[in-house]
């Protein structure tokens, strides 16, 4: 197996520094056979690429890791140095949340994905009128010391919010911005909304 340079979260866990996005077989860019995108699967971790991303909303995507999860489980082949990752993010509509609501979605992914925790959470929330994503993280925090995640994380939080997350006290193992290729206009547009401003320490930005 390839050597594929790593990085370790916050939490501990080690991650691929190239990340196997999962949004291709969202079921966006048409019909997704399931078994082949099982067997392409293997070829990454074949080639050391363990770690994969993906979210709750990207179709099948958390069933197709799960199917290829209970696969390699199995597997006597299978390299104990150089387990599968699963990133996925939760993106939830703006509402109500309170624990029952977080611990059902967390719940469902790890059903999906057939594991008993999850690697890593990376939490989405696209409308900061809206506070109760403070209630939502505050819930993932406390979900986390249960053992039911293991890194709680960030997709596209500008840094106003970032630094009053921290500040509220919940540990942040990374943020995931996005930025299209295709649009410039959307790079200009994560500078002005403050994402180039210094970072607490402890948050890992992953491009």
């Amino acid at each position: 197996m390839a050597q594929v340079p790593k990085v370790r979260l916050a939490g501990g866990l080690e991650i691929c520094r190239i990340l196997n996005g999962m949004w291709q077989v969202s079921g966006a860019h048409g019909p997704v056979d399931h078994p082949k995108a099982v067997q392409a699967m293997q070829a990454y971790i074949d080639a050391g690429l363990t770690t994969f991303d993906m979210a709750d909303i990207y179709g099948p995507a958390e069933e197709i890791f799960g199917r290829f999860n209970s696969q390699l489980k199995w597997k006597p082949s299978c390299d104990a140095a150089a387990p599968l990752q699963g990133l996925t993010k939760w993106v939830p509509r703006p509402g109500p949340m309170d624990r029952k609501v977080v611990e059902k979605a967390l719940q469902r992914s790890m059903a999906r994905m057939q594991v008993d925790s999850l690697d890593c959470v990376q939490f989405h929330w696209w409308d900061y009128s809206d506070n109760r994503y403070l209630h939502a993280l505050g819930h993932l925090s406390d979900l986390q010391q249960d053992g039911l995640i293991r890194e709680l994380a960030l997709t596209n939080f500008d840094t106003q919010r970032l630094e009053e997350i921290t500040n509220k006290g919940i540990r942040i193992s990374s943020n995931q911005p996005v930025v299209y290729s295709q649009s410039a206009i959307w790079g200009r547009r994560s500078l002005q909304a403050g994402w180039s401003s210094t970072l607490p320490p402890s948050v890992n930005t992953r491009r």
